[in-house]
C-alpha cells in the first residue's frame, strides 16, 4: 500500500508530486529545497537570496539556505511521525561543490553529527535547480516495524 502525502508546513511542490510517500515502513522525499513554507516558487521566499534585474541570484546565504532545507526536511518527515534520526539515505544537490561542498559538510555534521546510525550520503553538483536556490535535499527514511503501522 502506497500514501503520497503533501503539508502546509513545508513550501509547496514546484510541479505535480507529493512532498512524500509512504510505502510500508518506507518514506520517500521528494526535492526537497529552502524556500519558507508553505510559499510559492518564489526567491522571495528563500531564506537571503537576493536577485539581480534578470531574476538571477546576485547574492544569498548559504547556511540560512541549509537550514532552511533541514527544516523542511524536518516538516515532511513529521507528517509521518518520523525525525531526522529516521533518515537511511540523503541525496545533496549543490548548484557550486567546489565554492559550497565544505561548508555543507559542516552544517551537515552540526545538524546530523549526532545522530546515530548516520544515514548515507551522496552529494551531486548540479547546473541549475528548478528555482534559484543552491541546495536541495532528497531523502529516504524508515520507520521500523512498530512505528510503521501508526500514521
Amino acid at each position: 500500500m502506497t500514501t503520497m502525502f503533501s503539508t502546509s508546513q513545508a513550501p509547496r511542490p514546484v510541479g505535480l508530486y507529493p512532498h512524500s510517500r509512504k510505502i510500508g515502513p518506507w518514506i520517500y522525499l521528494s526535492g526537497i529545497g529552502p524556500r519558507k513554507p508553505d510559499t510559492e516558487a518564489s526567491a522571495l521566499d528563500v531564506p537571503g537570496l537576493e536577485l539581480d534585474a534578470s531574476g538571477r541570484y546576485k547574492s544569498f546565504d548559504f547556511e540560512a539556505q541549509v537550514r532552511q532545507v533541514f527544516e523542511n526536511v524536518r516538516a515532511v518527515l513529521a507528517q509521518h511521525g518520523a525525525d531526522l534520526e529516521h533518515l537511511v539515505n540523503v541525496t545533496v544537490y549543490l548548484t557550486d561543490m567546489k565554492r559550497d561542498f565544505l561548508a555543507f559538510n559542516r552544517l551537515y555534521a552540526e545538524i546530523l553529527g549526532p545522530l546515530e546510525p548516520k544515514p548515507c550520503r551522496t552529494t551531486v553538483e548540479v547546473g541549475a535547480l528548478p528555482t534559484e536556490i543552491v541546495v536541495e535535499l532528497q531523502c529516504v527514511a524508515y520507520l521500523d516495524s512498530i512505528e510503521a503501522g501508526a500514521e
